[in-house]
C-alpha cells in the first residue's frame, strides 16, 4: 500500500481477439496446477506499479502452461507521473526478460522524464519494446507527492484512460479491467464503458480487511466518520494526536493493532481526513465488484478462515470473492532494475562471515527518514561494529555525522541502490533493518531473513504487527535512536535463534503449498472470468 512511496494506481485492460467473443471453443482453458491460455491478447495499462504480483502471475502461468505456438501475449502498460521507477517497473520488465524473444511484449512508460531515464537502458538490450504516455496534468516542477497525485488520478487521467479504452473496445474486444483499488476511479471509467471490471489489492489480504471494515468501525464507536478515533481512545479535534494510548482488537481473529496503526492516521488533521475520504472513496466504488486479486498470500492471516465465513456470508453485491495470487514471484530470476546498482557490494558480501551483516533498506525512497534518524541510524550502527550495507540516497546523507563514511569503511559499505534480492539471498546477510513495505517483507521471507522493523506509513505498521506478533520473525525499534538500533540488532542477531526457526518454517510453508494455491486461485479466477463473459467453462479447480 500504499504511501511507502507514490505509486497509486495499476490498471489492468485484459483483451481478448474477437474470435474469443464469437465462440472459440478453446478460449480460456482451466487446468489443475495453472491456466492456458489459447487465442488470447492482454494488454496492460498500469499506473504507478503494484501489479508485480499479478504480472508475476501471469508469467508463472505461462512458464508451466503455454502451447507450442500459441498466440503471444502482448502486454502494455501505461504509467502516469512520479518521482523515480518504482520495483512495478522492475517486474514487469522481469516479464518482458523472460519472455522475449520467445513472446514478444509491448511496455508502454510514462512520463518523459522516466521515459528518458529508462528508455536507452530497455531498448539497448530488448527489442519490441515501444513508449507512450498519458498526461496527468502536471508541471514539471510541480512536487508529486500523495495530495497532488491524488488530485491528478480524480481530475485529469480519467479521460485519457476513457480515450485508451474507447480506442481498445471499438469492437468490443476488451473483456475485463483489472484495477488497482488505489486507482479506484478507473473503476467508474471502465463500468461506464461497460466493460467487466475485477479488484487488484497490493498488500495484505489484511489491510484490505481493515479497510473494508471501515463502516463497522465506525457503526461500533471505534472511529468517528472522519476517521479519527474516540470513546476509549479520544483524539484532540484539532490536532488529531491520541490522548491515550493503547492497543485495540478492531477485526475479530486479527492481531491488536495500536490505534495509531490506521493507515489513514497519517500527517496533520487535514491530511489525515483527505486520506481518510480517499479510504472511503476506494471503498464505496469497489462496492459491487465481483472479485479481488490480493497480493498476497493464506498465511498472512490467523483469522483466514474467519475471513473465509464472513465472504461466504456477506452479500455478494457489496463484496467481492477474493483470489490471494501470492507468492508466484517465488524463486524468480534476479530483477532486473531502473536504477544504477552498485553491484560492487556482493562481492564485499562474498568476504563477510556467514549471518553477520546488517541490511539496511527502506525501499524505493532509498531513505525516506528524516535526517535525524539517519544520525541516529548511523551511529546505532556504528556502534554494533558489525558488518553492515546501507542503502542510503545520496540526498539523505546529509544526516550523516562528519566523518562517518572514512571511520566506518573496514566494515560498512553506503551504497545508493543495491540489487537486493541478491543481497538478501547471500548467506552473509543474518538481518535486515526494513520500512515493512509489503514486497520488501515477502522478499526477505523468502530469503530467510529476520527482520528489524521500522514502520513509516501506511500499511507498514500492519505488516510490521503481524512480522513481530503472529509471525514471530522480527523485532519492532522502539524509535530510530542509536541505543534502540544497537538494541534491536542485537537481540536479532545474537538472540533471534527462534526467530530464524520460525522464518524457514514460514518460507517452506509459503513455497510449496503456497504456490500452488495462488496459481489455482489464478485459474480460478479465469473459470469465474469466462462464466461471467462466455458462460461457462471447461475444468474445475480445486483451491
Amino acid at each position: 500500500m500504499i504511501e511507502s512511496r507514490p505509486q497509486l494506481l495499476g490498471v489492468i485492460v485484459a483483451m481478448a481477439l474477437k474470435a474469443i467473443l464469437h465462440g472459440c471453443e478453446r478460449t480460456w482453458l482451466a487446468v489443475t496446477y495453472g491456466l492456458r491460455l489459447n487465442g488470447l491478447q492482454a494488454r496492460v495499462v498500469e499506473y504507478f506499479g503494484h501489479l508485480e504480483g499479478l504480472m508475476m502471475s501471469v508469467e508463472r502461468i505461462l512458464q508451466y502452461t503455454r502451447i507450442p505456438n500459441e498466440p503471444p501475449l502482448v502486454i502494455e502498460a501505461h504509467r502516469p507521473d512520479h518521482n523515480w521507477p518504482s520495483h512495478g517497473d522492475v517486474v514487469i520488465h522481469n516479464l518482458q526478460v523472460r519472455y522475449s524473444p520467445h513472446m514478444p511484449l509491448i511496455l508502454q512508460v510514462t512520463p518523459e522524464f522516466i521515459h528518458n531515464r529508462i528508455a536507452s537502458k530497455v531498448e539497448s538490450s530488448i527489442d519490441g519494446i515501444s513508449y507512450l504516455s498519458i498526461p496527468d496534468g502536471f508541471d514539471e516542477n510541480e512536487p508529486r507527492d500523495f495530495f497532488t497525485i491524488s488530485y491528478a488520478m480524480e481530475n485529469n487521467m480519467p479521460i485519457h484512460f476513457q480515450n485508451i479504452l474507447s480506442g481498445l473496445n471499438k469492437d468490443g474486444e476488451v473483456v475485463c479491467v483489472v484495477v488497482d483499488l488505489l486507482a479506484s476511479w478507473a473503476i467508474q471509467v471502465a463500468k461506464s464503458s461497460k466493460i467487466p471490471v475485477a479488484g487488484f489489492w497490493p498488500a495484505m489480504l489484511a489491510t484490505y480487511n481493515l479497510i473494508k471494515a471501515i463502516p463497522n468501525m465506525i457503526q461500533l464507536g471505534l472511529i468517528s466518520e472522519s476517521g479519527r478515533k474516540f470513546i476509549d481512545f479520544l483524539l484532540d479535534d484539532y490536532t488529531g494526536t491520541p490522548q491515550h494510548q493503547g492497543t485495540k482488537r478492531f477485526l475479530p481473529g486479527e492481531p491488536m493493532l495500536r490505534v495509531e496503526d490506521l493507515p489513514w492516521l497519517i500527517g496533520n488533521t487535514a491530511q489525515r481526513r483527505k486520506r481518510f475520504r480517499f479510504w472511503m472513496q476506494a471503498l464505496n466504488r469497489s462496492k459491487g465488484l465481483p472479485w479481488l486479486l490480493v497480493n498476497s498470500f493464506e498465511e498472512d492471516m490467523n483469522a483466514e478462515n474467519h475471513h473465509r465465513k464472513n465472504i461466504s456470508t456477506e452479500s455478494h453485491i457489496n463484496y467481492a470473492q477474493v483470489f490471494q495470487v501470492a507468492p508466484l514471484t517465488w524463486n524468480s530470476c534476479k530483477n532486473p532494475s531502473f536504477w544504477e546498482e552498485d553491484r560492487s557490494c556482493v562481492k564485499w558480501l562474498d568476504n563477510q562471515e556467514q549471518n553477520s551483516v546488517i541490511y539496511v533498506s527502506f525501499g524505493s525512497w532509498v531513505g525516506p527518514i528524516e535526517q535525524e534518524k539517519v544520525t541516529e541510524l548511523a551511529l546505532g550502527l556504528e556502534s554494533t561494529s558489525r558488518p553492515f550495507i546501507w542503502v542510503l540516497g545520496v540526498k539523505w546523507r546529509n544526516g550523516l555525522p562528519v566523518g562517518y563514511l572514512e571511520r566506518v569503511s573496514r566494515y560498512g559499505k553506503v551504497v545508493s541502490w543495491a540489487p537486493q534480492k541478491e543481497v538478501l539471498k547471500h548467506k552473509a546477510v543474518g538481518c535486515y533493518i526494513t520500512h515493512c513495505g509489503w514486497n520488501s517483507t515477502m522478499e526477505a521471507i523468502e530469503c530467510g531473513k529476520k527482520l528489524l522493523c521500522h514502520p513509516i506509513a501506511g500499511d507498514q505498521f500492519v505488516n510490521c504487527t503481524y512480522i513481530v506478533k503472529l509471525w514471530k520473525i522480527g523485532v519492532k525499534m522502539d524509535s530510530m535512536g542509536r541505543y534502540d538500533v544497537e538494541k534491536g540488532v542485537r537481540k536479532v542477531m545474537e538472540d533471534g535463534e527462534q526467530m530464524q526457526l520460525n522464518v524457514m518454517k514460514m518460507k517452506e510453508r509459503i513455497g510449496t503449498d503456497g504456490i500452488l494455491r495462488a496459481r489455482n486461485c489464478l485459474a480460478l479466477f479465469s473459470i469465474e472470468l469466462k462464466k461471467s463473459i462466455i458462460g461457462y467453462y471447461t475444468s474445475e479447480v480445486k483451491v
